[in-house]
């Protein structure tokens, strides 16, 4: 599993737009709700959002992602219309604020998902992986959409309560080769990948899988790394506080990087931008 990803596949057209990867980029993470774990009631608004929206772009995103529903450990699940509610009236305003922007939004529910896109938006972030609704790869194909498969073992309300692999870098590996397969037949083709870090996973699987995401390069998927200010960061540092998390954050993710991640989703994009930018320099011929 060491070959590395063509370069064809780094280049995803996606709803008559061309998402270049062939360097990396910065997704910017909006959460529009009471109770994320980070920054949770921060932009629960929508001229809060908006403006974040704003200065996420002013400092360099590439594409935002934009969550109406809390999926930290131990959350509960929000109906549909609150779902709604809460992510349209934001999306649709961004997505004509900012066309050079690509827009993501993170449900794992089909309406949800159609109404974005019909919204404007020009991916979906299914954290469930088409565990919860296998729909959304024909979905995501009929709106020649992109669509980022992240793995989790359980849903938010239990996914920490003793996670346990025979091999995590295997068996995610085998979870996405089935999945991929699967949205290729449902004619899906703009296809993310995302290992999930501590979503249902210990500190001890969420690191086998930073040393080892290479391996996951072969699967001919763009690969997206998520660990911005998450309890991994908080433990490997003597259980420093979410506020405290910036510079693990970047450590972590430039080891993905230097790993091959082609997106990083973050809460602090400037930050990000910057250490996208020392990459580039450093890896540059």
């Amino acid at each position: 599993m060491n070959e590395s990803v063509s370069p064809a596949s780094l280049k995803l057209s996606i709803r008559n737009r061309t998402l270049d990867l062939s360097t990396p980029k910065v997704m910017g993470i909006l959460n529009v709700t009471p109770d994320s774990f980070s920054d949770g009631g921060r932009f629960n608004g929508v001229e809060l959002a908006l403006k974040h929206v704003d200065q996420m772009v002013d400092e360099g995103a590439d594409l935002i992602d934009i969550g109406g529903e809390s999926t930290r450990p131990g959350s509960d699940p929000v109906t549909e219309q609150q779902e709604l509610d809460r992510v349209l009236p934001v999306l649709e305003q961004a997505v004509s604020a900012h066309p050079d922007i690509l827009f993501s939004v993170d449900t794992t529910k089909y309406t949800v998902a159609e109404q974005a896109l019909k919204g404007g938006a020009h991916l979906i972030n299914d954290i469930s992986g088409l565990q919860k609704e296998p729909r959304l790869a024909g979905l995501c194909a009929e709106y020649e959409a992109g669509y980022i498969l992240m793995h989790s073992q359980g849903n938010p309300k239990v996914m920490q309560d003793n996670p346990t692999y025979d091999d995590v870098v295997n068996d995610l590996y085998l979870f996405f080769r089935e999945k991929i397969s699967f949205a290729r037949q449902e004619g899906l083709r703009n296809i993310i990948i995302d290992p999930g870090f501590c979503f249902g996973k210990t500190l001890a699987h969420n690191l086998e899988l930073l040393r080892n995401i290479d391996a996951f390069q072969d699967l001919k998927c763009p690969l997206m790394a998520g660990a911005s200010r998450k309890s991994m960061i908080g433990q490997m540092l003597d259980n420093r506080p979410v506020d405290e998390r910036l510079i693990g954050t970047v450590a972590v993710h430039y080891h993905a990087l230097m790993s091959g991640a082609n997106i990083l989703r973050v809460h602090d994009v400037k930050e990000a931008c910057d250490s996208v930018q020392i990459f580039k320099a450093v890896t540059s011929s």
